[in-house]
């Protein structure tokens, strides 16, 4: 009982509304609207996951998840299942709502990483055979369809011949008897054909008058030639009716055969909306997942710039106040937090603020709090919050206020037999409604006792006596809500560690109360007052000072991550830059080296044709030469000297941290003299620097040149002889790296290496080994003609 006062002061059933509002279904406003608090962890965490994994779905997709088609069917299948029979629209509720949760099915499994909702759809079952064949008997109006069965297929053929053949009889005598009817037209009285006939000239048509108009003035008249016709018409309309009937009773029955699948469908669905439903509330309170601790295991209550959710929803629904966000950090080893400060400062609101924030957690739903979001899972939740005065049952404010605590009592006597007491307690000025002093002592016994049987309680209260009680037991904890004294009006701010001060005579003054009265009230409080007043001014605004520091903190913090950010931009775009331009130079590279061997291909093609002569190897070599030289980069620029110092310059010596001024020019040895004040001495080049920070360029000792020796001239690749050719196929990795040194070592030009295709592995290692060979200056596959990748050529290079 206490459980249902506690959510109705917490106004748990307007939460439940709201997030009705985010339901597809009927199904699942329903079950919104009548959310049940799970009684166990493992529910809880369940309903956690479902929830956090449509989420996860509903990012992915870009229309999220679709319930088009699923319609409440619950009262159709318990018609159904005594024996009653489905009208045509509730035939085709079952055939959508089948299809629809087929489709759900089909979207979850083409997701990863949804276990739970993949486990929940895993033995959904839909029918489609079901449902085939109500949409073959049933139409998108409702209606039984000719198909449905050869006898309704004639029955309609029927139908419409009569139909026919009535018409036609009746547009004949529309056109014989023009000057007796009303107007051309055919009409239905009842199930009858008739034709508007004026009064006068009833005789004129003889039949059945089935109607009259208003005035008298025409009669709807079914001519005798058509009676029999529409006999005919009646009957048959009868046994198109008994068809459909037998029709829709047959679907019916394979319905009612199959009635405990697809309730099992309809609250597998009407839990796929709620979840649903949740994850979009979730999204739109800007909530994040929530993480159940244990405070035996030391974990901290942690709820950062927590927002009551109800406010939320009038702030943006309802125009109404921007919604102060609150910090819950509470430690393991405190049971009991007392909240002082002035009236309407928002200590209620902090109080039903963390409780509807455990509520969410338990009910699978996301806390509208910063990330990390950890509290524990309480297995109840229990308040006294407002005023219960009853004038029928003679009940005072503070007998209202008893009655519940004692029900409180009650019910954590009850759950700490079951549940080692797990219940979080929230008491609204406890001990209010008496003498100030009774009240006090009642409070303070109160709050002992809940310290040693919940395990957590909430009180919020105005008698000082509380404050003290931090200092006498370390399972307390003194909160207040802070107050600006320049407007006398609360900030609803949070202040933790820090008891609330009276305000009373602060504000009596400034609202032009007498100051005599205030002296005299001042004298009556007593000195010791404003004493811990102005010790708890000293605190609050100690605390707003590193409240300040700790903001510029941040946003300084703020700044070097958005620079940072802009610093990564940029080098991630000139990263970009570099790797773009690095290909477009590689790609000219790879073109300049193609055009060149083709030209090399064309002057080794000339050569081998006909007999080869000294002077055609002259020629070619000289073609090969022409092109080395045509592709060949060019040469790197010189590095320019950074700084070489004169006579007179001003240098900085490293070792002494001193500036002197040059003497005498660099020798051969980089030795120069310098005068520093009055001393004069010799230095080396690297021993001083330029006033800028520029370290001289080292003096190279010039040796005498060698005498001049000629070499050939470096030519392109040569030709392929059997001298330069090598053929390591069949061989394995270990001898062919054996032979390949042995021939490396004694090659002077280009070699060609025939390794074949096969496997790949030989070729593989025959590359792996000129790679790292020393002597190797590059390698690349033959021309075609020569046996393209199945043949490497190496480039030796000269000793």
């Amino acid at each position: 009982m206490i459980q249902s006062e506690t959510l109705e002061l917490l106004e748990w059933h307007r939460l439940c509304q709201h997030l009705s509002t985010f339901a597809a279904t009927k199904l699942g406003a329903i079950a919104s609207l009548h959310l049940q608090t799970p009684t166990s962890l493992a529910a809880s965490q369940q309903l956690l996951a479902q929830t956090r994994e449509v989420y996860q779905l509903e990012t992915h997709l870009t229309t999220g998840l679709s319930f088009d088609g699923i319609k409440d069917i619950g009262d159709s299948l318990e018609r159904a299942e005594l024996s009653g029979t489905l009208a045509g629209d509730e035939l085709l509720a079952i055939a959508t709502t089948l299809a629809g949760a087929r489709n759900l099915r089909r979207v979850i499994d083409g997701q990863q990483n949804l276990t739970v909702l993949s486990h929940l759809v895993a033995d959904l079952r839909t029918y489609p055979e079901l449902e085939q064949e109500i949409h073959r008997c049933i139409d998108e109006r409702a209606q039984v369809t000719d198909r449905a069965s050869q006898k309704m297929g004639e029955i309609r053929t029927e139908l419409r011949k009569l139909r026919t053949q009535i018409t036609q009889k009746l547009q004949n005598i529309l056109q014989a008897k023009s000057g007796a009817v009303q107007e051309q037209l055919i009409t239905q009285r009842g199930d009858r054909y008739v034709i508007p006939v004026k009064a006068p000239q009833k005789d004129a048509i003889p039949g059945i008058v089935h109607d009259t108009s208003t005035s008298g003035a025409t009669l709807y008249i079914e001519p005798n030639s058509i009676v029999t016709l529409g006999n005919q018409l009646r009957q048959t309309v009868r046994r198109e009716q008994t068809e459909a009937e037998a029709i829709r009773r047959q679907l019916t029955q394979q319905i009612a055969a199959v009635k405990p699948d697809l309730e099992r469908l309809l609250a597998i669905v009407t839990t796929l909306d709620l979840a649903t439903a949740r994850a979009r509330y979730s999204f739109w309170l800007g909530a994040n997942p929530p993480r159940f601790i244990n405070r035996q295991d030391n974990d901290i209550i942690t709820l950062r710039q927590l927002r009551h959710p109800l406010l939320v929803w009038q702030q943006q629904h309802e125009h109404g106040q921007a919604v102060v966000p609150v910090d819950l950090l509470i430690s393991p080893h405190i049971r009991i937090v007392t909240i002082t400060g002035p009236n309407t400062g928002g200590k209620t609101v902090t109080l039903k603020t963390l409780a509807l924030a455990v509520l969410m957690a338990k009910v699978g739903l996301f806390v509208p709090a910063r990330e990390p979001v950890e509290i524990p899972w309480f297995h109840q939740v229990l308040a006294d919050i407002g005023d219960e005065q009853s004038l029928q049952q003679s009940l005072s404010t503070f007998s209202g206020h008893i009655r519940r605590i004692s029900r409180i009592l009650d019910a954590l006597a009850t759950d700490e037999q079951i549940n080692n007491a797990s219940s979080l307690v929230l008491l609204d000025e406890v001990g209010a409604g008496t003498d100030p002093a009774e009240g006090s002592a009642l409070a303070i016994a109160l709050l002992k006792y809940l310290a040693d049987h919940a395990q957590l309680t909430i009180a919020t209260t105005h008698f000082g006596e509380l404050k003290a009680l931090k200092y006498e037991d370390e399972r307390f904890e003194n909160a207040s809500v802070e107050f600006d004294e320049t407007t006398l009006s609360p900030t609803y701010r949070l202040l933790w560690g820090i008891p609330g001060r009276s305000n009373a005579l602060t504000i009596a003054q400034r609202l032009g109360l007498k100051p005599e009265v205030i002296e005299q009230a001042k004298t009556q409080v007593g000195g010791g007052t404003d004493e811990v007043n102005q010790v708890i001014a000293g605190l609050e605004a100690q605390r707003r000072r590193q409240e300040t520091k700790a903001a510029e903190a941040q946003s300084l913090l703020q700044q070097a991550e958005r620079l940072y950010k802009e610093v990564s931009a940029k080098s991630q775009a000139l990263q970009e830059r570099e790797k773009a331009l690095r290909l477009d130079q590689e790609m000219a590279v790879q073109q300049a080296i193609t055009q060149a061997k083709s030209e090399i291909a064309q002057v080794i093609r000339r050569l081998q044709q006909g007999q080869a002569k000294a002077q055609d190897a002259q020629q070619a070599t000289e073609a090969l030469n022409k092109i080395a030289q045509k592709y060949q980069p060019p040469a790197p620029p010189k590095a320019k000297v950074q700084f070489m110092p004169k006579v007179g310059d001003r240098v900085r010596i490293s070792q002494f941290g001193q500036t002197a001024e040059v003497l005498t020019a660099p020798d051969g040895d980089g030795e120069f003299s310098v005068r520093f004040g009055m001393m004069k001495m010799t230095v080396k080049l690297e021993d001083i620097e330029s006033l800028d920070g520029q370290k001289p360029e080292p003096v190279v000792k010039t040796k005498p040149a060698p005498a001049p020796v000629t070499q050939p001239e470096q030519s392109a690749p040569k030709l392929r002889t059997s001298r330069n050719t090598v053929d390591l196929r069949g061989k394995r990795v270990a001898d062919a790296e054996i032979i390949l040194d042995q021939v490396i070592s004694q090659a002077t030009g280009p070699l060609w290496i025939i390794h074949g295709h096969g496997t790949g592995k030989l070729r593989q290692g025959v590359h792996t080994f000129l790679h790292q060979h020393p002597r190797v200056s590059h390698c690349e596959p033959a021309e075609q003609a020569d046996g393209g990748s199945g043949v490497t050529i190496a480039h030796i290079k000269g000793l």
